[in-house]
């Protein structure tokens, strides 16, 4: 087949596939003109059958000079900045209504049986996934804290002009509900500190609805603290301003580290009074709702199995997991008779990578539990969370946790746990065959982890290529890292910053963590081997090197201390620092002149030591 006539083939499904309306096609048309394709194109539409030859003629003369009959004159084309200003907007999609933003909950409504018994009241719940359950309005006067442009404008496809309207704080409340929505309330259940704690579910979160925006992404929006639901068991189904600051900064601050994770919209503060025991020490104070919407591509969790097969319901089990493999797991065929093993191996797999990214920023969930460990591997439910400052691989920033079940150094372990628990979750649906099959995949959980963690820090050292010593490299300097208490984050960044000049000289000036680094014994013995193993690295400079480093070793994180200082303001109404940490961790890798002057980068103060931070977080 002739090249022109494989072009015309192209063109043909391009042309079958493009909007129809008449303006699109002409300022479409003209770009192609200008792309060199524009007659290829026209026979693609009279091929398409869009257009008969006479009114693509007619087209030809309304947008090209050089395609007129012999009595028409042509028409003046429009400037090529004006065509693709025109058709930018047209194809662009951005809502600036809220009228017009849409959800649906008919998805999950008719896969799934719902729960038979209506309203808000705390029960034991059978037979299904779904109660359905509205959202208590916020008392007001409310306020918009903190919205997210990445997520309003690159997810939700909205004009960031209507987060400033009154419509967008009720919608974003729990006030009204957004055009399609049928709020429900996902039942689960879960492990939690390693036993088995019965049905759980969405206590204080209302599921909005799914939306499928411009680039062909369906997004599950959620609000949290909106109010009781079926599963609230004690609770009062609301969020404080404290826990929702963390939730809102954090959930962005890991999407711009790379770190997979579900995402958050806004943050809704209110005058509502909700009392609070933070510690769990009998001091009850009271603090204000707030709510966030936040958005995943799916909130199932380990936890949202294990309650059916608990129960006894293996045919809701069953389409449960067929969803979800139909909906999030493409690459599993549905005829497959294995695909359930494939879908376990998949997870396996993906949760070993996504702890292991959590560990290569100093990441400490807090509370792992199986109800809290997404089956898509993203990060979700912040709550008790921190980032190591400095380095201790028993560092737990959850007070709750007494024991350190969920220490930083633990949670590799505590996935393996989990990813068990899934299993036994399976079991009912996997043949005996089919279940050693998935224990042997479970016994490779570690070596996947072990590679990736490798891989992860040899990159954030600017490690190229293999060399056996490379992992005694890696274990030295942390063993290190941990008995000088040198700072986790800086540590590895200033590594990045410093020139290998700089290094042999161990001139560290104005680099505190490296400073801490060096007292400790054997410093030097280590440096000597680690510019050794750069000093091997072929076709590599020491300014690649720094800048392969920078690329992946942060010099801002979310530590404890830096939320807290956004909290105290957050709760006199003053939103800057809650707004200025947005902003900063959404270029975590570039160093900012904001966030050096607000110390980000500095030495933590030394009240930082005595914060403390529960489930109630």
């Amino acid at each position: 087949m002739p090249s022109s006539w494989k072009s015309y083939f192209t063109l043909f499904f391009v042309a079958t596939s493009l909007p129809t309306e008449w303006a699109h096609w002409r300022d479409l048309l003209c770009l192609l003109k200008m792309w060199g394709i524009y007659r290829a194109l026209v026979f693609a539409l009279v091929a398409a059958s869009s257009f008969t030859p006479v009114r693509v003629l007619e087209f030809c003369q309304s947008t090209d000079p050089d395609c007129h009959s012999h009595d028409t004159a042509s028409d003046v084309q429009p400037s090529p900045e004006a065509v693709k200003s025109r058709w930018s907007r047209n194809v662009s999609n951005v809502i600036h209504d809220l009228d017009e933003f849409k959800v649906s909950c008919k998805k999950l409504m008719e896969a799934f049986p719902l729960d038979e018994v209506d309203g808000n009241f705390v029960r034991t719940v059978k037979n299904c996934l779904f109660s359905k359950s509205f959202p208590t309005p916020l008392k007001g006067p409310l306020r918009l804290a903190a919205v997210s442009k990445d997520v309003i404008e690159g997810i939700l496809d909205l004009d960031m002009a209507l987060t400033q309207s009154d419509d967008f704080l009720q919608y974003v409340s729990g006030g009204k509900l957004l055009p399609g929505s049928e709020p429900l309330a996902h039942r689960y259940g879960g492990h939690q500190f390693g036993y088995w704690a019965g049905q759980l579910g969405d206590g204080r979160a209302h599921f909005l609805g799914q939306y499928s925006n411009r680039k062909g992404e369906i997004w599950e929006l959620q609000l949290k603290g909106s109010g009781k639901t079926p599963y609230s068991r004690s609770g009062d189904g609301r969020a404080v301003i404290r826990s929702s600051v963390r939730e809102f900064l954090c959930s962005e601050a890991m999407h711009f580290l790379g770190v997979p994770t579900s995402r958050a919209a806004s943050l809704i503060v209110s005058e509502e009074p909700v009392v609070r025991d933070q510690f769990y020490n009998g001091n009850m104070k009271t603090e204000r709702g707030a709510v966030v919407l936040r958005l995943a591509k799916s909130w199932f969790r380990i936890g949202s199995l294990e309650i059916l097969a608990q129960s006894g319901e293996i045919d809701l089990l069953r389409t449960l997991l067929n969803f979800i493999i139909g909906e999030h797991f493409s690459h599993i065929s549905s005829s497959d008779p294995d695909k359930y093993l494939v879908f376990y191996s998949t997870v396996v797999n993906e949760t070993a990578h996504l702890i292991a990214q959590w560990m290569s920023v100093g990441f400490a969930h807090g509370v792992c539990n199986t109800d809290n460990f997404s089956l898509l591997s993203i990060t979700i439910d912040y709550g008790p969370f921190g980032f190591m400052e400095p380095y201790d691989p028993n560092f737990v920033p959850n007070t709750s946790d007494d024991e350190g079940r969920y220490s930083v150094g633990a949670q590799a372990q505590v996935g393996m746990f989990n990813l068990e628990k899934l299993l036994a979750a399976l079991s009912p649906v996997l043949t005996v065959k089919q279940q050693k099959q998935a224990k042997i995949i479970l016994k490779g959980y570690a070596d996947l982890y072990h590679m990736r963690i490798h891989q992860i820090f040899k990159a954030k050292l600017g490690l190229l290529g293999e060399d056996e010593d490379d992992s005694d490299l890696i274990a030295f300097l942390l063993k290190m890292m941990e008995d000088t208490r040198a700072d986790f984050t800086m540590t590895f960044r200033q590594l990045s910053e410093v020139s290998a000049e700089q290094l042999h000289d161990m001139n560290f000036t104005q680099m505190w963590a490296l400073d801490d680094l060096s007292t400790h014994e054997h410093f030097s013995d280590w440096l000597n081997m680690y510019l050794l193993r750069l000093s091997r690295q072929q076709n590599d400079t020491d300014l690649d090197r720094q800048q392969r480093m920078t690329n992946v070793n942060p010099r801002y994180v979310l530590r404890n201390w830096m939320a807290e200082a956004a909290i105290r303001k957050a709760e006199m109404n003053d939103f800057s620092e809650v707004e200025l940490l947005h902003h900063i961790l959404s270029s975590p890798f570039v160093t900012q002149e904001t966030a050096e002057e607000a110390g980000y980068a500095a030495r933590p103060p030394l009240w930082a030591k005595r914060l403390k931070v529960s489930c109630s977080s």
